[in-house]
Formats: C-alpha cells, structure tokens, sequence
C-alpha cells in the first residue's frame, strides 16, 4: 500500500532509531510537523534560531555518539544552518538535516522563500541533494543516515519540496543501501603500518600526535593500551585532547598556536612523529618548513584526502583510528625512552603552564575551580581565549569528555551545544565554559534550555572584550582595540588604548538576562568564591550562569605567531 512521502518520512526516523530531532517550522515543512505530532516516539526540540538548532544537534551528536537530526524550512530557515553544517563538516559530526523545499514546479522561478541549498552547502557536506521523485525518497534518507555514519563521519544535507511530502508512494524503507561511487576504508594496509611502525620501532626520540579522529573512533582505551606498551610520550591537537587522560604521566599535553611549551618542542625536536586522526591545519603546523624538521612522519588517517594535503608524510596510512591501533597492540612493544622523555620533562621544568597568582582572579583558577568540583560529566566550550584555556588547563580522563569547535572555530558554538549535550545526556552533569561574546551569539538559546529543562552550569568568562581579537591587536598591532571592546558606545572617544575609570558600563548584566529566563545566575570576583558558587549551581533545577569576572590584560600563553615556527613561542 502507498502512503504519503510525510508519513514515510516519519517512518524513516523511527526505523534509524531517531529519538530527537531538533527542528523549527516554516510554510515548507508543516506537512512533516504535522506528522510528527501524531507519534511519540520522537521528540521534537525547538530552539529559538536555526544556527543554535544545528549546534544543538552537534551537541548531541557529540555527547551520544548518535546522530544529529534536524528539520528546518526553505529559504532563510535553510541558509540559517550553513554556519552549523560548515562546522559539523570540519570537525566531522554526524548530521541528517532536511529542509523544506517549493514544490518542484516553482524551482528556479525566483518563487517565495526558494534557496538553492544544496549547491550553497556542497562544500560543506558529505552529501547533499534534492528529492525529485517520491519513489526515491526513501533509499535517498537511508543514504543520508549511511553517509553520515560511515568513513569520516560528516553532515548530509536532504532537500525535500513541499509537493514530495504529500504524493503518495511506495511505504517501504530499505534495510541496507548501496551507493555506487561511495567506498569508505573499512580496513587498513598492513604493509604500510608495518613500515610506520618499523620507523617507530627505531626512533631514539618517538612522539604519538593524536588528533580528534581517535576521539571520534572510539580508540581511547586502545590508545592508552598502545601508549603504555611503548612507553612513548603523546601530544595531542585541540580536538584530540581528552583521547588520552590528561594526568597520565606519558601526556605532554596540547601541541600547537597555544600549545605547551615542551609538546611544541617534542614536536620540533622529535625524529619520527607518529600521527593518528589528525588534518595537520595550520593551527598544529605553523611554518609549513619548519614543522617537526627532523621527523620522519607517519600519517594514519580514515579520509584518504588529508594525507599530504597540508604536510608531505614519509608513510601514509588510509585506516580506521580504531583498527589501525588495534593491529599496532599486535606488534607493540617498550622503547627505551627514558632520556628522552627526561628531556621533555626537562623543558617543562623551565616553562610550566601557569598563569601568575598575585592579579586577582585568573582563568587558571576557574578552571581548577571546575577540576576540583567535577570528577566527571560533559564540558562545552564555546570559541576563543576562554576555549584555549579550558584546552590548556582542564582535566579530562574516561569520565569526563570535552566538546569545542575546532576547525570551523565558530562563536557561539558552546552554549546550544551543551543544551543538546544535556539533552542527549540528561544523567550527566553539563558544564559550558563560555566567554562574554561568544555566549551573546547565541543567547537566545536560553529559552530553548528553560523550555527543555536543561540545569546546564554556564561559566561566562566576562573580560569586557572579543579576548582573542584583542590579544591579537595587542601583541601586533600596536594597542589599536577596534571593534573588539563590548562596553564601547557611540560618546566613546574614537580612539582607546583599554579600559579606564570613564567606561560606560557593561550590557547586558548576565545575571539578570539569566533571572528574566526564570534561571539563576551569580557574579564570581574573586578566587575563594569560585568552589562555593560551582557548588551552588550543582544544587539548582534550572540552568545556572556564573559570571567570572576576569582581568582584560589576560591573554593566552605560549602562543606562536600566525605562520612562525612552533617551537618561536610567545611565554611572557
């Protein structure tokens, strides 16, 4: 028996296992809307803007390791979401989003509310494409939901016009599909991993630099296994911290622009880099001919396209994070690296990450505040100065997972992704570490928190200022703030060089913003309130925002110069 393309649509969902779709409505997608309020089994979240909806849907999909479905209308309901898939993409979370399309006789004809989104988004999705037969929709969304699963994990992008939503056609769904052209690696090249482990095997200074492909893969106890056998120290990216604990004596910690100042020297000093799930951007690499100059370096990594992409390797490796360690704890055995990782300690003994104590309240000690308060749960964080000191100073082992935009760096990330972190994870406590402009983004979110019942604990590091712009502006361009200051207004003197006794005040007040939702919030200003106000925010009901008030005059320590070698670290 046929049934309409609506209920089909519903179907699909339920027979993926979709519990929650995140979705807003709009003329071309009442009909689906519509089906949905007619089952439970599916519960529909709707957020207050598209772009929070899409990050909402990466949260989740972090936090559970599901997929990330969503629903949003044509034309601006549709173009909302391109930032959000764009950061899915980079950082490859697994998305189904479907949008609402005019009916087929109206593309092209400039009708009301018609975008082009697939051809916007083709660069920016795994998959994307437009339903032109009712008879197709069906293998088109088990395509979806494979595509996005599958190989390197990405958004897909499912366009349905209004008229396939309600034209009768076939009612089933298939079990499996195959799709001619897509093959992603399911195995892995002994030959090569052999040859990668042989360099490793005779290297005097050997280094493991993990990426967010081990994460994403699930391998975290198989890497630790590995680590352990070898005895060979590890620094990892931004997205693949948390892939080994962070107090494990073998971690040397984040490599990088703002990485520690003895894993950018491992880096730089090493002679065989052995790399698993990492793209190698710009960010981890710095100058390109300066990037570990006296390593010989094996790349294993599941997209066959980010090997040499960005640095030529000596042994590349198409594979599963996960399958390639496990045949690597077949062959492991310990390597005699006791001088060397007493070298590395040595340059950590010389410039220890720390931040001065004798300022006021600093960003280390709000995050300690969060070590000490929290043995497990989710943290969030949204994109900038405040993101790389969570990097930097928060632990993180098998209990307590960490989630952040890395290659897209979006502002305004954090705080609906640990909405949809909480919804996905209701048991487990989520914990947003956000800065004063990135939390304004997407503020409007808080509704949907209240609406969902999410108690998240959002920690706003409030420093008056876009921090990591500033930091730029102060360190190269002589002092000049523009556009960065949040407390600035029309009657400010056309020229400042920071804050001073005459600044107008801040806006908006997060405290209040939090108590108008119906929410709690409190101002934290100096270092013995941190843990009582953390404790406090656990015992609440409703989402909780802690306002940190922090020095503008701190920045982010080391950092690297934007395209400088790694190891020509900025430290004081």
């Amino acid at each position: 028996m046929d049934i309409t393309g609506r209920k089909l649509f519903v179907k699909a969902l339920q027979e993926e296992g979709v519990d929650t779709i995140f979705g807003y409505p709009g003329g071309m997608v009442t009909d689906l809307f519509d089906e949905l309020y007619k089952q439970d089994a599916i519960e529909v979240v709707l957020p207050r803007h598209e772009q929070g909806l899409l990050h909402e849907a990466e949260g989740y999909a972090k936090a559970t390791g599901k997929v990330g479905v969503c629903l949003v209308t044509s034309g601006p309901g549709a173009t909302n979401i391109i930032t959000g898939l764009a950061d899915a993409h980079y950082d490859n979370i697994p998305l189904v989003c479907f949008t609402g399309q005019v009916p087929l006789n109206l593309i092209g004809n400039d009708a009301f509310q018609e975008v082009d989104i697939v051809g916007m988004t083709r660069s920016v999705t795994k998959y994307g494409v437009t339903v032109r037969d009712r008879k197709d929709l069906g293998r088109i969304i088990k395509m979806a939901f494979h595509i996005a699963t599958t190989g390197n994990p990405g958004p897909v992008l499912i366009d349905i016009p209004k008229d396939i939503q309600v034209a009768s056609g076939p009612a089933v769904y298939p079990d499996k599909v195959e799709i001619r052209g897509y093959k992603p690696s399911t195995g892995v090249h002994i030959g090569q991993l052999k040859k990668g482990y042989k360099l490793l095997k005779a290297a005097k200074k050997p280094l493991f630099l993990i990426g967010g492909g081990v994460n994403a893969a699930k391998a975290n106890k198989e890497l630790l296994e590995l680590v352990e056998r070898t005895k060979i120290p590890v620094v990892t990216t931004v997205m693949g911290k948390g892939a080994i604990p962070t107090d494990h004596p073998y971690y040397i910690g984040n490599s990088g622009m703002h990485g520690r100042y003895a894993a950018n020297l491992a880096v730089s000093e090493c002679d065989v880099l052995f790399s698993i799930g990492t793209r190698f951007n710009d960010r981890i690499t710095g100058d390109l001919n300066e990037f570990a100059p006296n390593a010989k370096i094996v790349h294993v990594d599941i997209d066959t396209a980010s090997i040499s992409r960005n640095v030529v390797v000596d042994v590349p490796i198409v594979a599963d994070a996960k399958l390639a360690i496990q045949r690597l704890l077949e062959w492991a055995e310990p390597q005699k690296t006791e001088k060397w990782r007493a070298c590395i300690a040595q340059w950590e003994e010389e410039n220890p990450l720390q931040m001065r104590r004798d300022r006021g309240l600093t960003p280390q000690m709000i995050m300690e505040g969060i070590n000490q308060e929290f043995d497990e749960g989710i943290i969030v964080t949204d994109v900038g100065q405040h993101q790389m000191w969570a990097t930097q100073y928060i632990d993180l082992n098998e209990k307590k997972r960490f989630i952040t935009s890395g290659g897209l760096g979006t502002m305004g990330f954090g705080f609906p992704a640990a909405i949809g972190a909480k919804i996905g994870c209701p048991d487990k406590e989520v914990i947003c570490i956000t800065g004063d402009g990135g939390f304004q983004m997407n503020i409007q979110e808080f509704a949907t928190a209240m609406c969902q019942e999410t108690n998240i604990i959002v920690c706003v590091l409030n420093n008056y200022y876009l921090g990591m712009v500033r930091q730029i502006q102060q360190l190269f361009y002589g002092k000049r703030y523009e556009a960065t200051c949040l407390k600035r207004r029309k009657a400010c003197p056309p020229r400042c060089k920071g804050p001073g006794e005459d600044c107008p005040p801040y806006e908006p007040d997060f405290v209040k913003l939090a108590e108008s939702y119906g929410a709690f919030g409190k101002r934290i200003e100096k270092e013995e309130e941190i843990l009582p106000a953390l404790q406090w925010a656990r015992e609440q009901q409703t989402p909780v925002v802690l306002e940190f008030m922090i020095a503008t005059e701190e920045i982010v320590l080391p950092m690297v110069k934007s395209g400088n070698p790694m190891s020509e670290m900025i430290l004081k």
